[in-house]
């Protein structure tokens, strides 16, 4: 079995550029994940994040969590479950206007250390997408614009607590899945496991690294978005922050002029309106994603769709 990729940033500052430059290509086509160090957001900034999102579970969320358990006989169940996560979340908007203020029980200064998580996983999203225009061999900034819209790009965090789960074999921590959007950025305990991926039709472990960035591709980049889940474990408790710098809600999606060799090739994507692939996705989620482009290609083309493409 290959190694899992993981991509050292400060390589592409010197002579190991090239490699390095390779190394993101290769995770991006073959396995739709990879894990950055040396990525800029310094450990100390990190491990207060992590502090406070842990307290923020244990004093706001574990007790309701368990009352959801308890309510619904999940720690007794027999048989698999497959319409529930075993999960404890809530999501933090942060492009293109904010809801960190308005959501309850958040500390004065959780709210401004994930705010100032958010600007520097914005800066960090956009850097990637640069260093995948040049793999790709599009001008710098094309797919920040191909994801602007008119309005920005959308930006959140999806806060998650994995507690310990009973019957792990009967209830996955988060079922099979693709995401819909473009470039998500976890920071994901580095103690308890959990996370994998399927690759050549075997599920494989993203190993937990500390003080790393898990890079994930989107479907709308189209690169290798794979399908990927959560086991929940039976003891320790998992902590996820998964942050998704997607497309804006009226961004347009195409395949790039640039990368497109005839005809047969454009035919293969749909151009269509992001948040239209959301409405579809929110019913779909955990089925493949093929169909999803499909049910698109039938759909006659709108007829403002505008010049914006992503890749």
């Amino acid at each position: 079995m290959a190694t899992f990729p993981v991509v050292n940033m400060e390589k592409l500052n010197g002579d190991e550029r090239s490699a390095t430059m390779e190394l993101i290509e290769d995770a991006c086509a073959n396995w739709g994940f990879f894990e950055l160090v040396n990525h800029g957001i310094s450990p100390e900034f990190m491990d207060r994040v992590e502090k406070l999102t842990k307290e923020h579970y244990r004093k706001s969320m574990e007790a309701r969590f368990k009352e959801m358990v308890a309510s619904k006989g999940l720690d007794a169940v027999q048989s698999e479950i497959e319409d529930l996560d075993w999960e404890s979340t809530f999501f933090l908007r942060h492009l293109p206007v904010s809801n960190i203020s308005e959501i309850p029980d958040l500390k004065d200064e959780y709210r401004k250390v994930m705010k100032e998580f958010a600007g520097k996983l914005e800066l960090l999203a956009e850097k990637l997408l640069d260093l995948l225009c040049e793999n790709l061999g599009l001008e710098k900034g094309y797919l920040k614009k191909a994801f602007y819209g008119s309005k920005g790009p959308t930006f959140g965090t999806k806060v998650s607590n994995y507690p310990p789960c009973p019957k792990p074999d009967l209830i996955k921590g988060l079922r099979a899945h693709t995401d819909a959007g473009g470039i998500i950025l976890l920071f994901q305990d580095d103690k308890v496991s959990g996370l994998q991926l399927l690759k050549d039709g075997d599920w494989v472990d993203v190993p937990p690294m500390r003080h790393s960035i898990v890079i994930n591709i989107g479907d709308q980049l189209e690169y290798k978005s794979v399908m990927h889940r959560v086991i929940a474990q039976t003891d320790g408790a998992r902590m996820s922050l998964a942050s998704f710098y997607n497309p804006g809600s009226d961004a347009v999606i195409y395949p790039a002029p640039a990368l497109v060799e005839n005809k047969e090739s454009k035919d293969l994507y749909p151009k269509f309106v992001f948040e239209d692939y959301m409405k579809l996705y929110a019913g779909v989620k955990f089925q493949a994603k093929e169909p999803r482009f499909e049910a698109f290609k039938n759909l006659e083309t709108p007829a403002n769709l505008g010049p914006i493409a992503t890749a």
